[in-house]
């Protein structure tokens, strides 16, 4: 594949997790277009460290996978918490950190 369609689906991939994140209310689909955001710059940084042989790219997908593990486990734990304690998972009626 050449570098300006990996370029363009990951500019894709970035749009939709971009259009997800700012529309949908749903905590579940609001995490997995932050994981869908992620990974579109992980497709880049491939693309580029392939294009330039490079292998710096690829270590960088090493840390950007490990801070997106990281994000969903401690995101889902506090999603399952708030959901057991209020029986919802709409972002809008959520309302704890509220003073």
């Amino acid at each position: 594949m050449s570098l300006s369609l990996l370029i363009i689906l990951s500019f894709a991939l970035f749009t939709i997790g971009l259009i997800g994140v700012l529309t949908k209310r749903n905590v579940l689909v609001f995490f997995l277009s932050i994981e869908m955001i992620l990974n579109s710059a992980n497709l880049l940084f491939i693309a580029f460290a392939r294009e330039w042989g490079n292998m710096t790219g690829h270590v960088w997908v090493f840390f950007v996978l490990v801070l997106a593990a990281v994000e969903a486990a401690v995101g889902f734990a506090i999603v399952i918490h708030i959901f057991r304690s209020k029986r919802i998972v709409d972002i809008d009626q959520i309302n704890l950190l509220k003073g």
